[in-house]
């Protein structure tokens, strides 16, 4: 049996990565899990799991809630968590907190040399510097779970020597926008950028989704994980969401991965890797499928690609502002205080009034993005459409 605490446990991502344990039991123990608020869930979770210990986050929580006589530990303080994740007995950590509020408990888990299953990309993109040195010096192993990373980690496996790639290609669906033209885009609602697709997701990935900036952060991701220049990997858009990325060899060898466009896959084999479980996911139909589109992305309609891409060639701290600005963005849109085409506008201000900076620890990062932030929401004060 493997231990698991499970962070983010009543998002999206929490509720595949929990459908995947129960068809796995006799594999997997849940020991803990960590939400933010949503108690009612995490109740159910409880019932159904038994976890050792439960944190809520939130601090202004009901305290009357059944889930405080469930007989789990409830954990409200980040000390406490850090020695729930950092316990000898936990093999795997499951990095599934939204944002970048998901760095801290990433952190923690690669320092103890955890077996860390990363679905936060924004733990990463802003700390990059940090935490894949950090897993070097503690032999923590980094599995992704975003499903583009997820394959393209299935796509090397067995690869030593990153000179045998020539390129990764990192797919997208395009999002609800694809098809719109510049002009259409500088209309669209709220309600139109959460209509996706393909993908059931959260809010804020959907509408990163929608700008692609998510494509954006999975390049500046990439370039971590698998150490590959920015200028070897690319971004096609590819509807269907069939084939979730690729790996081109210098032979001329190009391998993919391809499924139903499902979570649980790339959770089950993040979790079992090196060997495989049972996810829950149907095999790919190929007849059914029939036909498989590309085509390359839009830049000038969909900037918040470009600006990833600027990041990285910037370097030292510039993703960190990026994801940042982003963030504040994005929740500035949910609440229609912005509209969709000022996320990309904040987050180039942002970028162009920061200089870079090193990146020699966790509170320089953590500093950088209050920074970033206290200077987006400057911007948003000033141009907000509600005001």
């Amino acid at each position: 049996m493997k231990n698991v605490v499970l962070l983010g446990a009543t998002g999206s991502i929490g509720s595949s990565t929990l459908n995947v344990l129960r068809q796995n039991k006799e594999i997997f123990t849940l020991k803990a899990i960590a939400l933010h608020q949503n108690l009612d869930i995490a109740l159910e979770i409880v019932n159904e799991f038994s976890p050792e210990h439960v944190f809520i986050s939130n601090k202004n929580i009901n305290t009357d809630h059944p889930i405080f006589s469930s007989g789990s530990k409830i954990v409200t303080c980040l000390e406490e968590l850090k020695l729930v994740i950092q316990n000898p007995a936990i093999e795997i950590v499951i990095s599934a907190i939204s944002g970048f509020a998901g760095l801290q408990s990433s952190y923690w888990a690669i320092e103890a040399g955890k077996t860390t299953l990363i679905a936060n990309k924004e733990s990463i993109v802003s700390a990059g510097d940090i935490l894949i040195p950090l897993a070097a010096q503690t032999n923590a192993k980094i599995i992704p779970v975003d499903s583009e990373h997820n394959a393209i980690y299935q796509c090397l496996m067995g690869e030593k020597d990153t000179s045998a790639i020539s390129t990764i290609l990192i797919t997208a669906s395009g999002g609800p926008f694809r098809r719109l033209s510049m002009q259409e885009l500088e209309t669209v609602s709220l309600e139109d950028a959460l209509q996706h697709p393909t993908w059931q997701m959260g809010s804020k990935i959907t509408i990163d989704s929608a700008t692609m900036m998510n494509k954006g952060l999975e390049v500046i991701e990439a370039c971590w994980l698998f150490d590959i220049p920015a200028c070897d990997i690319e971004v096609v858009i590819h509807p269907q969401s069939i084939i979730h990325s690729l790996v081109e060899y210098i032979d001329g060898s190009t391998l993919a991965q391809m499924g139903n466009p499902d979570m649980r896959t790339p959770i089950a084999y993040a979790l079992s890797h090196p060997e495989r479980i049972e996810s829950g996911v149907s095999g790919l139909d190929l007849i059914k499928t029939k036909r498989l589109d590309f085509e390359a992305p839009d830049l000038d309609k969909f900037p918040c690609l470009g600006l990833a891409y600027k990041a990285l060639l910037l370097g030292q701290s510039a993703p960190t502002i990026l994801n940042a600005a982003n963030e504040v963005a994005v929740d500035a849109f949910l609440v229609e205080s912005i509209t969709f085409n000022q996320i990309a506008e904040l987050i180039e201000f942002c970028m162009s009034t920061m200089k870079p900076q090193l990146l020699d620890s966790i509170e320089t990062v953590l500093e950088v993005d209050s920074k970033a932030r206290q200077l987006a929401l400057s911007w948003i004060n000033s141009h907000n459409i509600t005001s």
